[in-house]
């Protein structure tokens, strides 16, 4: 007996090319670590064995931001880190995304003076926000679960 047999009529499968694009996009994320403040150790356990990141596609955080195409911005950024960021950003391949991890990088957090930025935003754009001071490892899976869904709908005429 075959395997035909067994598995009887399979049909067929259809879909749009921009759909399979996408959903590989989605579950192939290379996120680039950029942790900057205590943001930074809830960004590092989500990687680790409790709440295993690897699930997701994304096996291990990258250094370089030439391997990535995820900028998770965990922490508060000083005036004179955001060049860097800029810098960073641009030096990613297209597509790119951006997660704004913890209050400190979505809106400057408790730091209201003139050396924090008052939100990641000014310098890069940002596609998700992850709230909290520091925000779980579960919220940042949360985060990157939204992020997949905008992956999954957005156009393939945008990145051309």
């Amino acid at each position: 007996m075959g395997l035909e047999q067994k598995l009887g009529d399979m049909g067929i499968v259809t879909t749009s090319l921009e759909k399979a694009v996408n959903w590989a996009r989605s579950n192939a994320i290379w996120p680039m670590l950029f942790g900057l403040a205590c943001c930074a150790i809830e960004m590092m356990s989500t990687q680790a064995s409790r709440y295993d990141l690897s699930r997701f596609g994304m096996e291990l955080m990258r250094a370089s931001p030439r391997q990535s195409d995820l900028m998770i911005v965990a922490g508060r950024v000083s005036r004179k880190m955001a060049p860097v960021l800029r810098n960073l950003y641009d030096q990613m391949p297209d597509p790119k995304w951006v997660i704004a991890m913890g209050d400190c990088a979505s809106c400057g957090g408790v730091f209201n003076n003139y050396a924090i930025v008052q939100g990641v935003d000014e310098i890069v754009p940002v596609d998700v926000y992850v709230a909290g001071c520091p925000p779980r490892p579960e919220t940042l899976i949360d985060g990157i679960m939204k992020l997949q869904e905008k992956i999954r709908h957005e156009p393939l005429r945008k990145w051309q």
